[in-house]
Protein backbone atom coordinates (compact mmCIF):
# COMPACT_ATOMS: atom_id res chain seq x y z
CA UNK A 1 0.00 0.00 0.00
CA UNK A 2 1.17 3.70 -0.90
CA UNK A 3 1.31 6.73 1.21
CA UNK A 4 -1.72 8.21 -1.64
CA UNK A 5 -3.75 4.72 -1.11
CA UNK A 6 -3.57 5.53 2.66
CA UNK A 7 -4.39 9.77 2.13
CA UNK A 8 -7.55 8.31 0.01
CA UNK A 9 -9.16 6.18 2.63
CA UNK A 10 -8.13 8.72 5.00
CA UNK A 11 -10.71 11.25 3.23
CA UNK A 12 -13.04 8.39 2.38
CA UNK A 13 -13.47 8.06 6.09
CA UNK A 14 -14.16 11.46 6.51
CA UNK A 15 -16.18 11.99 4.29
CA UNK A 16 -18.61 8.60 4.44
CA UNK A 17 -18.86 9.24 8.02
CA UNK A 18 -20.26 12.59 7.78
CA UNK A 19 -22.81 11.46 5.57
CA UNK A 20 -23.81 8.57 7.25
CA UNK A 21 -24.20 11.10 10.01
CA UNK A 22 -26.35 13.84 8.30
CA UNK A 23 -28.25 11.16 6.71
CA UNK A 24 -29.09 9.99 10.56
CA UNK A 25 -29.71 13.28 11.18
CA UNK A 26 -32.36 14.28 8.34
CA UNK A 27 -33.94 10.81 9.10
CA UNK A 28 -34.51 11.77 12.41
CA UNK A 29 -35.58 15.63 11.67
CA UNK A 30 -38.09 13.82 9.79
CA UNK A 31 -40.10 12.81 12.77
CA UNK A 32 -39.82 16.13 14.52
CA UNK A 33 -43.30 17.15 14.16
CA UNK A 34 -44.71 13.82 14.78
CA UNK A 35 -47.82 12.84 16.62
CA UNK A 36 -47.09 12.53 20.48
CA UNK A 37 -47.35 8.93 21.70
CA UNK A 38 -50.91 8.63 24.00
CA UNK A 39 -48.41 7.48 26.89
CA UNK A 40 -46.54 11.14 26.60
CA UNK A 41 -49.61 13.18 26.09
CA UNK A 42 -49.05 15.16 29.76
CA UNK A 43 -45.51 16.27 28.82
CA UNK A 44 -46.26 18.95 26.66
CA UNK A 45 -49.36 21.66 25.66
CA UNK A 46 -49.77 22.50 22.27
CA UNK A 47 -47.35 26.23 23.14
CA UNK A 48 -44.88 23.66 25.18
CA UNK A 49 -44.92 21.40 22.06
CA UNK A 50 -44.24 24.30 19.30
CA UNK A 51 -41.15 25.40 21.56
CA UNK A 52 -39.79 21.55 21.55
CA UNK A 53 -40.47 21.56 17.72
CA UNK A 54 -38.72 25.16 17.36
CA UNK A 55 -35.64 24.01 19.21
CA UNK A 56 -35.17 20.94 17.75
CA UNK A 57 -35.32 22.50 14.07
CA UNK A 58 -32.99 25.36 15.36
CA UNK A 59 -30.36 22.63 16.55
CA UNK A 60 -30.10 20.20 13.59
CA UNK A 61 -29.86 23.45 11.28
CA UNK A 62 -27.22 24.77 13.37
CA UNK A 63 -25.50 21.24 13.68
CA UNK A 64 -25.59 21.37 9.89
CA UNK A 65 -23.46 24.15 9.46
CA UNK A 66 -21.03 23.74 12.03
CA UNK A 67 -20.42 20.16 11.54
CA UNK A 68 -20.30 20.92 7.79
CA UNK A 69 -17.86 23.68 8.57
CA UNK A 70 -15.54 21.33 10.50
CA UNK A 71 -15.49 18.06 8.51
CA UNK A 72 -15.03 20.88 5.45
CA UNK A 73 -12.02 22.31 7.63
CA UNK A 74 -10.65 19.10 8.45
CA UNK A 75 -10.27 17.78 4.73
CA UNK A 76 -8.64 21.59 3.95
CA UNK A 77 -6.17 20.96 6.17
CA UNK A 78 -5.32 17.39 5.30
CA UNK A 79 -5.46 18.32 1.23
CA UNK A 80 -3.20 21.32 1.47
CA UNK A 81 -0.64 20.38 3.78
CA UNK A 82 -1.52 21.56 7.16
CA UNK A 83 -0.36 18.92 9.18
CA UNK A 84 3.23 19.07 7.17
CA UNK A 85 3.06 23.01 7.99
CA UNK A 86 2.75 22.98 11.30
CA UNK A 87 5.08 19.74 12.01
CA UNK A 88 7.95 21.77 10.67
CA UNK A 89 6.61 24.73 12.76
CA UNK A 90 7.03 22.71 16.32
CA UNK A 91 10.51 21.38 14.95
CA UNK A 92 11.65 24.68 15.11
CA UNK A 93 11.04 24.89 18.75
CA UNK A 94 13.16 21.51 19.90
CA UNK A 95 15.20 18.88 18.52
CA UNK A 96 13.55 16.74 21.55
CA UNK A 97 10.78 14.45 20.69
CA UNK A 98 8.25 15.20 23.23
CA UNK A 99 8.81 18.74 23.31
CA UNK A 100 7.80 18.78 19.15
CA UNK A 101 4.78 16.55 20.27
CA UNK A 102 3.81 18.75 22.51
CA UNK A 103 4.13 21.87 21.02
CA UNK A 104 2.28 20.18 17.21
CA UNK A 105 -0.59 19.42 19.33
CA UNK A 106 -0.71 22.58 21.41
CA UNK A 107 -0.73 24.77 18.47
CA UNK A 108 -3.66 21.99 16.71
CA UNK A 109 -5.73 22.35 19.69
CA UNK A 110 -5.19 26.00 19.97
CA UNK A 111 -6.25 26.64 16.84
CA UNK A 112 -9.15 24.38 16.71
CA UNK A 113 -10.44 25.68 19.70
CA UNK A 114 -10.02 29.20 18.40
CA UNK A 115 -11.97 27.99 15.50
CA UNK A 116 -14.64 26.47 17.74
CA UNK A 117 -15.10 28.83 19.87
CA UNK A 118 -17.78 31.21 17.61
CA UNK A 119 -19.61 27.93 17.15
CA UNK A 120 -19.68 27.16 21.10
CA UNK A 121 -20.55 31.32 21.37
CA UNK A 122 -23.27 31.22 19.27
CA UNK A 123 -24.85 27.37 20.70
CA UNK A 124 -24.50 29.08 24.55
CA UNK A 125 -25.38 32.33 24.40
CA UNK A 126 -27.88 32.69 21.14
CA UNK A 127 -30.08 29.23 20.85
CA UNK A 128 -29.86 27.99 24.65
CA UNK A 129 -30.63 31.57 25.34
CA UNK A 130 -33.43 31.90 23.09
CA UNK A 131 -35.05 28.81 24.93
CA UNK A 132 -34.75 29.97 28.30
CA UNK A 133 -31.73 27.71 28.98
CA UNK A 134 -28.82 29.69 29.17
CA UNK A 135 -27.88 31.05 32.52
CA UNK A 136 -23.61 31.56 31.48
CA UNK A 137 -22.26 34.62 31.60
CA UNK A 138 -19.60 35.82 28.91
CA UNK A 139 -17.20 35.59 32.69
CA UNK A 140 -17.99 32.21 33.63
CA UNK A 141 -17.80 31.00 29.29
CA UNK A 142 -14.24 32.38 29.50
CA UNK A 143 -13.14 30.98 32.17
CA UNK A 144 -14.42 27.51 31.48
CA UNK A 145 -12.57 27.88 28.34
CA UNK A 146 -9.41 29.14 29.76
CA UNK A 147 -9.85 26.31 32.82
CA UNK A 148 -10.11 23.81 30.05
CA UNK A 149 -7.26 24.64 27.97
CA UNK A 150 -5.17 24.60 31.07
CA UNK A 151 -6.49 21.02 32.77
CA UNK A 152 -5.91 19.72 28.69
CA UNK A 153 -2.09 21.32 29.13
CA UNK A 154 -1.56 19.61 32.33
CA UNK A 155 -3.24 16.43 31.89
CA UNK A 156 -3.20 15.53 28.50
CA UNK A 157 0.54 16.90 27.96
CA UNK A 158 1.42 15.20 30.55
CA UNK A 159 0.00 11.95 29.67
CA UNK A 160 0.99 12.21 26.13
CA UNK A 161 4.79 12.66 27.12
CA UNK A 162 4.81 9.87 29.09
CA UNK A 163 3.55 7.80 26.60
CA UNK A 164 5.67 8.95 24.26
CA UNK A 165 9.05 8.81 26.66
CA UNK A 166 8.35 5.04 27.03
CA UNK A 167 7.68 4.31 23.36
CA UNK A 168 11.37 5.70 23.18
CA UNK A 169 12.59 3.28 25.74
CA UNK A 170 10.04 0.18 24.81
CA UNK A 171 9.01 0.56 21.13
CA UNK A 172 6.72 -2.32 19.99
CA UNK A 173 5.56 -3.16 23.89
CA UNK A 174 5.15 0.41 24.73
CA UNK A 175 1.08 -0.52 24.32
CA UNK A 176 1.56 -2.70 27.29
CA UNK A 177 2.82 0.46 29.14
CA UNK A 178 0.67 3.04 28.11
CA UNK A 179 -1.96 0.34 28.85
CA UNK A 180 -1.33 0.40 32.27
CA UNK A 181 -0.78 4.28 32.82
CA UNK A 182 -4.30 5.14 31.33
CA UNK A 183 -5.95 2.13 33.35
CA UNK A 184 -4.72 3.84 36.66
CA UNK A 185 -5.24 7.14 35.48
CA UNK A 186 -8.61 6.28 34.31
CA UNK A 187 -9.37 4.11 37.83
CA UNK A 188 -7.77 7.26 39.72
CA UNK A 189 -10.47 9.67 37.82
CA UNK A 190 -13.25 7.59 38.23
CA UNK A 191 -12.69 7.90 42.07
CA UNK A 192 -11.94 11.59 42.86
CA UNK A 193 -13.01 12.78 39.81
CA UNK A 194 -16.04 14.92 41.51
CA UNK A 195 -13.60 15.65 44.40
CA UNK A 196 -10.83 17.24 42.56
CA UNK A 197 -12.15 18.13 39.08
CA UNK A 198 -15.77 19.58 39.80
CA UNK A 199 -14.83 21.67 41.81
CA UNK A 200 -12.66 23.67 39.03
CA UNK A 201 -15.99 24.63 37.04
CA UNK A 202 -18.38 24.01 39.88
CA UNK A 203 -19.37 24.59 43.57
CA UNK A 204 -20.48 21.86 45.28
CA UNK A 205 -22.26 22.18 48.76
CA UNK A 206 -23.51 18.74 50.97
CA UNK A 207 -26.98 18.35 51.12
CA UNK A 208 -28.23 20.42 54.43
CA UNK A 209 -30.60 18.21 56.75
CA UNK A 210 -34.04 18.36 55.55
CA UNK A 211 -36.94 16.23 54.92
CA UNK A 212 -35.39 15.47 51.21
CA UNK A 213 -31.76 14.25 52.55
CA UNK A 214 -33.86 12.29 55.42
CA UNK A 215 -36.30 10.36 52.95
CA UNK A 216 -32.69 10.19 50.73
CA UNK A 217 -31.02 8.08 53.98
CA UNK A 218 -33.86 6.52 54.84
CA UNK A 219 -34.37 4.65 51.01
CA UNK A 220 -30.54 3.83 51.28
CA UNK A 221 -30.49 2.20 54.77
CA UNK A 222 -33.99 0.11 53.17
CA UNK A 223 -31.72 -1.13 50.46
CA UNK A 224 -28.47 -1.20 52.24
CA UNK A 225 -26.41 1.36 50.79
CA UNK A 226 -24.44 3.33 52.86
CA UNK A 227 -24.87 7.07 51.11
CA UNK A 228 -23.16 9.87 53.31
CA UNK A 229 -21.99 11.88 50.37
CA UNK A 230 -24.76 13.73 49.18
CA UNK A 231 -23.69 16.62 47.17
CA UNK A 232 -25.91 19.50 45.52
CA UNK A 233 -23.91 21.39 42.49
CA UNK A 234 -24.13 24.66 41.05
CA UNK A 235 -25.45 23.61 38.11
CA UNK A 236 -27.85 26.86 36.97
CA UNK A 237 -24.30 28.40 37.40
CA UNK A 238 -24.92 27.56 33.19
CA UNK A 239 -28.34 26.22 32.58
CA UNK A 240 -31.69 25.76 33.95
CA UNK A 241 -31.71 21.58 32.70
CA UNK A 242 -31.09 19.29 35.18
CA UNK A 243 -29.52 16.64 35.76
CA UNK A 244 -28.09 13.50 38.74
CA UNK A 245 -25.20 11.71 38.59
CA UNK A 246 -23.26 8.89 40.71
CA UNK A 247 -19.39 8.76 41.13
CA UNK A 248 -16.47 6.81 42.35
CA UNK A 249 -16.41 3.40 44.24
CA UNK A 250 -15.89 2.25 47.88
CA UNK A 251 -15.55 5.09 50.28
CA UNK A 252 -15.42 7.78 47.32
CA UNK A 253 -18.80 6.97 46.09
CA UNK A 254 -21.11 10.17 46.09
CA UNK A 255 -24.47 11.02 44.81
CA UNK A 256 -24.71 14.57 43.09
CA UNK A 257 -27.87 16.19 42.40
CA UNK A 258 -27.87 19.54 40.37
CA UNK A 259 -29.49 22.40 42.42
CA UNK A 260 -32.20 22.62 39.34
CA UNK A 261 -33.27 19.18 39.43
CA UNK A 262 -34.06 20.10 43.07
CA UNK A 263 -35.93 23.00 42.55
CA UNK A 264 -37.96 21.05 39.48
CA UNK A 265 -38.24 17.70 41.38
CA UNK A 266 -41.10 16.77 44.06
CA UNK A 267 -39.38 14.94 47.04
CA UNK A 268 -40.37 11.50 46.49
CA UNK A 269 -39.31 11.99 42.58
CA UNK A 270 -35.86 12.71 43.80
CA UNK A 271 -36.29 10.42 45.34
CA UNK A 272 -37.07 7.72 42.78
CA UNK A 273 -33.78 9.19 40.63
CA UNK A 274 -31.87 8.87 43.29
CA UNK A 275 -32.89 4.97 43.44
CA UNK A 276 -32.01 4.98 39.65
CA UNK A 277 -28.77 6.03 40.39
CA UNK A 278 -28.61 3.75 43.41
CA UNK A 279 -29.38 0.89 41.04
CA UNK A 280 -26.23 1.32 38.82
CA UNK A 281 -24.12 1.28 41.79
CA UNK A 282 -25.81 -2.35 43.00
CA UNK A 283 -25.57 -3.36 39.47
CA UNK A 284 -22.14 -3.07 39.40
CA UNK A 285 -22.58 -0.51 35.98
CA UNK A 286 -19.99 1.72 37.20
CA UNK A 287 -17.32 -0.89 37.36
CA UNK A 288 -18.36 -2.79 34.03
CA UNK A 289 -18.19 0.72 32.22
CA UNK A 290 -14.65 0.97 33.31
CA UNK A 291 -13.58 -2.56 32.35
CA UNK A 292 -15.31 -2.08 28.71
CA UNK A 293 -13.36 0.97 28.66
CA UNK A 294 -9.50 0.11 30.00
CA UNK A 295 -10.28 -3.38 27.26
CA UNK A 296 -10.73 -1.01 24.51
CA UNK A 297 -8.34 1.38 25.53
CA UNK A 298 -5.71 -2.12 25.30
CA UNK A 299 -7.09 -2.99 21.75
CA UNK A 300 -6.86 0.60 20.64
CA UNK A 301 -3.24 0.87 21.82
CA UNK A 302 -2.30 -2.34 20.56
CA UNK A 303 -3.70 -2.08 17.24
CA UNK A 304 -1.59 1.44 17.05
CA UNK A 305 1.53 -0.51 18.29
CA UNK A 306 1.18 -2.67 15.11
CA UNK A 307 1.16 0.94 12.83
CA UNK A 308 2.80 3.24 14.62
CA UNK A 309 6.73 3.01 13.52
CA UNK A 310 5.37 2.85 9.88
CA UNK A 311 6.06 6.03 7.80
CA UNK A 312 3.46 5.96 5.42
CA UNK A 313 0.97 6.85 8.59
CA UNK A 314 2.77 9.98 8.36
CA UNK A 315 3.29 10.61 4.87
CA UNK A 316 -0.39 10.10 4.24
CA UNK A 317 -0.64 13.28 5.71
CA UNK A 318 1.97 14.84 3.91
CA UNK A 319 4.36 15.07 6.42
CA UNK A 320 7.65 14.18 5.48
CA UNK A 321 9.41 13.28 8.66
CA UNK A 322 7.64 10.33 10.43
CA UNK A 323 7.35 11.06 14.03
CA UNK A 324 4.97 9.19 16.37
CA UNK A 325 2.42 12.32 17.20
CA UNK A 326 1.63 12.54 13.19
CA UNK A 327 1.37 8.82 13.25
CA UNK A 328 -1.18 8.95 15.88
CA UNK A 329 -3.18 11.74 14.10
CA UNK A 330 -3.61 9.35 11.16
CA UNK A 331 -4.03 6.14 12.91
CA UNK A 332 -6.94 7.88 14.91
CA UNK A 333 -8.42 9.17 11.76
CA UNK A 334 -7.98 5.45 10.12
CA UNK A 335 -9.39 3.88 13.21
CA UNK A 336 -12.59 5.96 12.97
CA UNK A 337 -14.35 3.27 11.64
CA UNK A 338 -13.60 1.01 14.27
CA UNK A 339 -14.59 3.25 17.32
CA UNK A 340 -18.33 3.78 15.39
CA UNK A 341 -18.69 0.40 15.65
CA UNK A 342 -17.42 0.09 19.65
CA UNK A 343 -18.99 3.47 20.30
CA UNK A 344 -22.77 1.42 18.85
CA UNK A 345 -21.60 -1.53 21.32
CA UNK A 346 -21.06 1.24 24.40
CA UNK A 347 -23.97 2.83 23.52
CA UNK A 348 -26.37 -0.38 23.21
CA UNK A 349 -25.18 -1.60 26.87
CA UNK A 350 -25.58 1.55 28.53
CA UNK A 351 -29.16 1.07 27.32
CA UNK A 352 -29.55 -2.24 28.98
CA UNK A 353 -27.86 -0.18 32.18
CA UNK A 354 -30.27 2.41 32.09
CA UNK A 355 -33.16 -0.29 32.23
CA UNK A 356 -31.52 -2.10 34.93
CA UNK A 357 -31.38 0.81 36.74
CA UNK A 358 -35.40 1.70 36.20
CA UNK A 359 -35.97 -1.79 37.11
CA UNK A 360 -34.07 -1.45 40.55
CA UNK A 361 -35.49 1.60 41.37
CA UNK A 362 -38.99 0.00 40.31
CA UNK A 363 -38.78 -2.52 42.86
CA UNK A 364 -37.08 -1.31 45.47
CA UNK A 365 -38.60 2.27 45.98
CA UNK A 366 -41.55 3.48 43.19
CA UNK A 367 -41.85 3.19 39.57
CA UNK A 368 -44.88 6.33 39.27
CA UNK A 369 -42.35 9.13 40.87
CA UNK A 370 -39.64 8.11 38.65
CA UNK A 371 -42.15 8.46 35.73
CA UNK A 372 -43.18 11.51 36.58
CA UNK A 373 -39.58 12.86 37.16
CA UNK A 374 -38.70 12.17 33.56
CA UNK A 375 -41.65 13.55 32.00
CA UNK A 376 -40.43 16.53 34.04
CA UNK A 377 -36.80 16.32 33.02
CA UNK A 378 -37.49 15.44 29.36
CA UNK A 379 -40.38 18.84 29.51
CA UNK A 380 -37.91 21.29 30.76
CA UNK A 381 -35.38 20.33 28.18
CA UNK A 382 -37.03 20.81 25.63
CA UNK A 383 -36.42 16.58 24.41
CA UNK A 384 -37.05 15.34 21.64
CA UNK A 385 -40.17 12.53 22.46
CA UNK A 386 -40.40 11.19 18.78
CA UNK A 387 -36.61 10.39 17.31
CA UNK A 388 -36.37 8.35 15.11
CA UNK A 389 -35.07 4.59 15.77
CA UNK A 390 -31.86 4.33 14.09
CA UNK A 391 -30.75 7.83 15.28
CA UNK A 392 -31.64 6.31 18.77
CA UNK A 393 -30.08 3.01 18.17
CA UNK A 394 -26.42 4.92 17.07
CA UNK A 395 -26.59 7.93 19.27
CA UNK A 396 -28.31 7.67 21.98
CA UNK A 397 -26.58 6.73 25.52
CA UNK A 398 -30.06 6.31 27.53
CA UNK A 399 -33.60 4.77 26.06
CA UNK A 400 -36.13 7.06 24.60
CA UNK A 401 -38.99 8.62 27.47
CA UNK A 402 -41.44 6.44 25.99
CA UNK A 403 -39.44 3.18 25.92
CA UNK A 404 -38.46 3.73 29.67
CA UNK A 405 -42.03 4.41 30.80
CA UNK A 406 -43.01 1.60 29.06
CA UNK A 407 -39.96 -0.69 30.70
CA UNK A 408 -41.02 0.86 34.09
CA UNK A 409 -44.81 0.33 33.74
CA UNK A 410 -44.44 -3.13 32.31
Amino acid sequence: MTATTLFYIIIAIIIVNFIIDKILDALNAKHFNDAIPNELKDVYDDAEYKKSQAYKLTNYKFGVWSSTFSVALTLAFICFGGFEYVDVLARRFSDNSIVIALVFFGIIMFGSDILSTPFSYYKTFVIEERFGFNKTTIKTFILDKVKGVLMMAVIGGGILALIIYIFQLTQQHFWLYAWAIITIFSVFMNMFYAKLIVPLFNKQTPLEESSLRHKISEYAQSVGFNLEKIFVIDGSKRSTKANAYFSGFGNEKRVTLYDTLINDLEEEEIVAVLAHEVGHYKRKHIIYNLVASVLLTGLTLYVLSIFITNPLLSNALGVSTHSFHVGLVAFGLLYAPISEITGLVMNWLSRQFEYQADDYAKNTYKALPLITALKKLNKNSLSNLTPHKAYVFVHYSHPTLLQRMRNLLG
